[in-house]
């Protein structure tokens, strides 16, 4: 059984959650949000242009109208919808469409009438590794462009909770960087220092972290023995914090197209579930999308209630 099977089984007892689809007028959207409502996880609440939304489910095989469709033909205006209907209690998730990340952002993120829960909203694309046999995660991906040492910091701290929820206890956390030393002209590997040393000293808990590492230190300890890394997280990481957002998406494309690995893609720090994989990705990884997020907000809610 896959990864992201494994993760519906368990949420499957939590019942269905309510989700609005952002701009939900595109194939590979309407085929994830079918399969995720056939396998009984979500009640899609289907918000664009009602029309295309009717044909191109006609055309892929979908039955769009067993689903609840509010006709809206304009982006920004289906994206603070489907943030209100969180606010006002009707939906339990959003899921962005065929919408740019920008303008799903900008009404989750909206001071008066957004749903922003912590102090930074950042993203992260998991991907069940085969070679590995355990998922790995990529942050930050699609949200903060280039982040300094105190964004950084959250970044980590976001992306840590989240592998805490999926049961990985000690997270390691491999700082990304072009090289494995720290060089004064390469701002990521000072910054990889300094997190290191914040980890040390107890500013950075429930996860171990290490860098500046190169991509192949991170991941293989065959890469990292070969140059005298000794450092416990080089091969081991569980969380690879990206030094911008080019390193990072380039990265997410790289794994879900040219690799094919089983991914989904999510942001954190918001106070409902947010399915944000992106625009291009296949309907298996936005399914695998619904599951991670809605995975982590059961896990949350269950530990919640036992405390």
């Amino acid at each position: 059984m896959q990864y992201f099977d494994l993760l519906i089984e368990k949420i499957l007892d939590s019942g269905r959650r309510r989700m609005a689809v952002v701009a939900a007028q595109d194939e590979n959207v309407l085929l994830s949000v079918d399969k995720a409502a056939t396998l009984g996880i979500v009640d899609p609440i289907l918000i664009g242009r009602r029309k295309d939304i009717i044909e191109i489910g006609n055309r892929c095989g979908v039955r769009t109208e067993q689903y609840e469709i509010i006709d809206e033909v304009d982006d920004v205006a289906a994206c603070n919808l489907a943030v209100r209907l969180i606010r006002q209690g009707y939906a339990d998730a959003i899921m962005k469409g065929l919408v740019g990340t920008a303008y799903v952002l900008k009404a989750i993120l909206n001071r008066e009438t957004g749903i922003r829960d912590k102090d930074l909203m950042s993203y992260i694309g998991l991907f069940f590794v085969s070679r590995f046999n355990r998922p790995l995660i990529m942050t930050d991906t699609a949200i903060c462009i280039a982040p300094d040492l105190k964004t950084k910091k959250l970044i980590i701290e976001n992306a840590v909770n989240a592998a805490h929820l999926l049961g990985i206890d000690e997270p390691q956390v491999a700082c990304v960087c072009a090289l494995e030393k720290v060089n004064p002209a390469m701002q990521a590997t000072v910054d990889a220092e300094a997190l290191v040393q914040m980890n040390r000293d107890g500013e950075l808990t429930g996860c171990r972290v290490g860098g500046p590492f190169a991509l192949d230190n991170a991941l293989f300890q065959d890469a990292a023995r070969h140059k005298g890394i000794t450092d416990p997280v080089a091969g081991h990481a569980d969380i690879l914090l990206m030094p911008n957002i080019e390193a990072g998406n380039m990265l997410y494309k790289a794994f879900a197209f040219l690799c094919e690995f089983p991914g989904a893609g999510i942001a954190l720090g918001a106070k409902a579930p947010v399915i944000m994989p992106s625009r291009s990705d296949t309907k298996e990884t936005k399914l695998n999308s619904i599951t991670l997020a809605l995975f982590l907000a059961a896990e949350q809610e269950r530990r919640e209630a036992e405390r």
